[in-house]
């Protein structure tokens, strides 16, 4: 009787919340068909333009060339306008000033973090915990909501697989599994239920849609070309997942797809992204995304607003083609008053599920900048998160933890630089505010022991690199002495100390948009820097600074312990502290492959089998697939990371060897945390497809957990699998599944697993 009444209350609850939806959207039809009827063209057509307005000062809003835009009607909404009052004041002009009084919907990147930044989204990936970055999200969006802003461009979801590509640092990685996790976990953070029924949740934007990470020669902006059975098993999933999870807005990709711009893709946007996901929200471009089809060559600026338009564009970042073009190609019949009003409607829904016209101000209320901004309890988040986010790819002879006493030289051009803390993309966070790797290791060791600092190099040998690599007020204060005095310094510290903390790598525009690079090594002088100091024979902790995989092959062979910190965010410094003097235990695991040289690339775990395969732990084979010169294994594996205790697992455990197509069975490990001290460890799960109608990858990923484990403590991890977790694309890109054997995988990476097999009937 009580599971009955369970059951009727459920269905009463859905029944319901169905009918409030439904009441809600027939409310808001007739509210926008009201609103429109009164519209002009022009009117219609301004919502659909979103200009950049830089960075308006307190109380000069109404004269601001943009003002006179917003009172006749022809914006849409702004970006890149930080602080409440600001945005307030340009709000006012839009509500008091304009015929309709439409309000503005103000957007930002708020792609880490707000003013409390987190570790780069790479980073976060590395975390692999879906709570955590929940939480970042739910933070980063109360805090800039509370500062005006409540529409962020993120989350970026590009499945990357070349390190090369800039833009690595701002998606999650080269597994689509993954990906689409962090997807769904970031919408849940930004947009809560997707009612937007309280000033603390904004909407997100997921971005760019389509295949921006995989460009060609990992050069940003470039042609991508792959053929459609790839595109939608490899890149796809976390765009839908994104759209699955209720994503208010999408951001069309720079790149070509299929030899067509993405942002005049009908296929991308309305094809796929309407009609087969039922995305229901609007489509922004990215910046001068319309302009740029100018230049891709496919006509001019009428010409190509014309096809943006057609395809399902419906919001035109900076290029203002819609806005000066559209009236024009309507009297020529390019399009249609259905296209325009199609465009204007999704742009007014949002603004009304925003809850912008029953409050204009609903995000502006000027209270809560001054308290919720920046908090000690966001920090002390952003610094747990920071120190999961961290991977030890190395540690020799136990040299990390380091004990919180004697003389540490700490050494390198990242050593003393808090700008670089936050990394590339956080243009919200203030960035002097941050703590330096110095002050941090400093604090932590306390009167206990000594902290000798020395720069030791450059970031690199070339002036003119550096300023390119430190663009956006992340200069490193390039020092005018000699390489040989750098060094003499340097060498002089680590004479002096016990052990040598190294802090080195990428500075935070190395990565980003923009900043693709064919040498994927530390930098030239640090390089030499850090060979000097292994030299000296003391133990030496690299501190990794890096926005992409890196080439480290010298580097692993020789330096005792290195640590990889990403960029942590604004509690980076305190975190790389708490981990070096063992307070955390570090637990991040690779969310992409680390090759072992840049001719490798592109590297990923995921890839499918030649007719010709090598053998695994080989290397060179005359007629295999392979190459002469390295062997064809990655330095470190997709999920690897180490820990300071160590785990072991069981022989993986199936409640059946068959599974029938309405069924599900259960895999399952007991992990055995064997060594000395507390610890986390990802266990993660892979499935190989051992025979399929096309070729199928050698494993995916389709499971992980997190788990806590104190010394000699054991812990059994289940992950049920059911036939729709062995869906793929196939050759008629039909979602199916076959049936077949397939290999069942768990471990700690991708490459130390145990393995056990069941069949699909």
């Amino acid at each position: 009787m009580k599971k009955l009444f369970i059951g009727a209350f459920c269905l009463l609850s859905l029944s319901l919340s169905a009918q409030n939806n439904a009441s809600n959207n027939a409310e808001m039809n007739r509210f926008i068909d009201d609103l429109m009827s009164k519209m002009t063209l022009e009117e219609k057509i301004g919502q659909l333009n979103l200009p950049s307005a830089g960075d308006i000062t307190t109380g000069q809003a109404k004269s601001s060339d943009i003002a006179e835009k917003i009172k006749q009607g022809l914006v849409g909404g702004l970006f890149n306008i930080k602080g409440v009052d600001k945005i307030r004041d340009v709000q006012r002009v839009a509500v008091e000033e304009s015929r309709l009084k439409i309000p503005l919907i103000f957007g930002m990147d708020v792609i880490h973090g707000y003013e409390t930044g987190f570790p780069i989204p790479l980073g976060m990936a590395a975390t692999w915990d879906m709570q955590a970055i929940e939480r970042s999200a739910r933070i980063a969006a109360t805090e800039a909501s509370a500062d005006g802003i409540f529409w962020t461009f993120s989350p970026m979801v590009d499945v990357s697989r070349d390190p090369r590509w800039g833009r690595v640092s701002e998606g999650n990685g080269e597994d689509p599994f993954l990906g689409g996790q962090i997807a769904k976990a970031m919408i849940r953070g930004y947009q809560g239920d997707n009612t937007y029924s309280d000033n603390k949740h904004i909407m997100a934007c997921v971005k760019h849609y389509a295949l921006y990470g995989a460009s060609e020669a990992g050069r940003d902006y470039n042609t991508v070309d792959m053929s459609r059975i790839r595109m939608f098993n490899e890149y796809m999933y976390p765009y839908k997942a994104a759209v699955e999870a209720g994503v208010g807005s999408v951001m069309a990709s720079f790149n070509e797809v299929d030899g067509v711009p993405a942002t005049a893709s009908k296929w991308l946007m309305t094809d796929v992204l309407r009609k087969q996901w039922g995305f229901d929200g609007f489509v922004v471009t990215d910046y001068t995304g319309i302009s740029e089809m100018i230049e891709h060559g496919i006509g001019d600026l009428q010409e190509v607003s014309a096809r943006a338009l057609k395809a399902g564009i419906d919001m035109d970042m900076v290029s203002e083609g819609l806005l000066t073009t559209l009236p024009k190609s309507l009297k020529e019949g390019k399009v249609s008053q259905a296209d325009i009003d199609q465009a204007c409607r999704r742009i007014l829904e949002a603004k009304y599920k925003l809850g912008l016209f029953k409050d204009p101000y609903k995000y502006m209320d000027t209270k809560r900048a001054k308290t919720e901004i920046y908090t000690p309890a966001n920090l002390a988040e952003a610094r747990k998160i920071a120190s999961e986010s961290y991977v030890l790819l190395r540690n020799a002879n136990n040299t990390l933890p380091l004990k919180k006493q004697g003389t540490v030289a700490v050494v390198g051009p990242l050593a003393k630089s808090a700008v670089n803390m936050a990394g590339t993309w956080s243009v919200a966070v203030p960035l002097d505010k941050s703590a330096t790797v110095v002050e941090s290791i400093e604090q932590a060791i306390g009167k206990n022991g000594k902290v000798i600092y020395a720069k030791g190099s450059n970031l690199v040998a070339d002036a003119t690199l550096e300023n390119h690599a430190t663009m956006f007020g992340r200069g490193l204060n390039r020092d005018n002495r000699t390489k040989e005095q750098l060094l003499k310094e340097a060498l002089d510290a680590a004479k002096q100390s016990d052990v040598i903390v190294a802090a080195l790598g990428e500075s935070s525009e190395f990565s980003g948009e923009a900043s693709s690079r064919t040498d994927i090594g530390i930098p030239d002088v640090q390089k030499e820097l850090l060979i000097e100091l292994v030299k000296t024979g003391k133990p030496v902790v690299l501190v990794l600074f890096a926005g992409r995989p890196m080439t480290l092959n010298w580097e692993n062979e020789n330096v005792p312990a290195i640590l990889n910190v990403w960029f942590g965010g604004s509690m980076a410094a305190p975190a790389i502290a708490d981990v070096i003097f063992g307070d955390v235990n570090p637990s991040g695991k690779l969310p992409a492959t680390f090759p072992q040289n840049v001719g490798q690339i592109p590297l990923f775990y995921n890839h499918k089998n030649t007719g010709r395969p090598l053998a695994e732990g080989k290397w060179f084979e005359k007629f295999r697939s392979n190459y002469l010169d390295v062997s064809n294994d990655p330095l470190y594996p997709f999920g690897y990371g180490l820990s300071y205790t160590q785990f072991s697992y069981s022989d993986v455990n199936l409640s059946s060897a068959t599974l029938d197509e309405n069924g599900e069975i259960t895999a399952s490990v007991t992990v055995t945390n064997t060594g000395k001290v507390e610890g986390k460890e990802v266990v993660q799960l892979y499935i190989r497809d051992i025979v399929g109608s096309v070729t199928r990858p050698v494993k995916e990923l389709k499971g992980f957990e997190k788990i806590a484990l104190k010394a000699g403590e054991s812990k059994t991890v289940s992950f049920k699998i059911n036939p729709e977790l062995l869906k793929f694309y196939n050759y008629d890109l039909e979602y199916v599944f076959e049936p077949g054997d397939f290999d069942v995988m768990i471990g700690g990476d991708s490459k130390d697993v145990k393995t056990a097999r069941f069949t699909l009937k």
